[in-house]
């Protein structure tokens, strides 16, 4: 289940900056932002939420100079709620998902660090403020592994 996380252990010392995105009005798309918000923050890793503007902080992300940048948002990868998956942001295809203006891929070219995604298949991104049970599964599990080993 974990597998793809190999590049956030193989990190060692350096600096990880996990960003929570999303829309937390649109369900399951606020799922990023309130992964981010239980994570511990500590010598190796933080936090920052951009929610639906992302374009807004590469300033700010690139000013923090992490070692790796893990963007964290749901992401549509065609499976079943709450499946998830570190990937690197080459892998992503360049376009939007929901709430963003600009690709997740485009907007990575501004980022000085290597950068990845979190994604986590949402089952609803309509109007509304309830994360989906799969999807809220699949975050605790996420907290509780990036908590404990990273």
């Amino acid at each position: 289940m974990f597998d793809s996380f190999k590049p956030l252990l193989d990190a060692g010392n350096k600096k990880i900056l996990f960003v929570g995105v999303g829309n937390r009005l649109k369900s399951d798309d606020a799922i990023g932002i309130l992964i981010c918000e239980k994570l511990k923050n500590g010598s190796f890793l933080e936090t920052l939420i951009v929610e639906a503007a992302i374009e807004k902080f590469v300033g700010k992300i690139n000013s923090l100079s992490p070692d790796l940048l893990v963007l964290v948002d749901c992401t549509d990868f065609n499976r079943e709620p709450g499946y998830f998956k570190l990937i690197h942001i080459s892998e992503l295809p360049d376009n939007t998902f929901h709430t963003h203006t600009v690709s997740l891929r485009r907007i990575s070219e501004f980022f000085e660090m290597e950068t990845y995604l979190l994604g986590i298949q949402p089952s609803n991104v309509k109007f509304g403020e309830i994360i989906s049970p799969p999807v809220q599964e699949a975050a605790r599990k996420i907290i509780q592994y990036i908590n404990s080993n990273i």
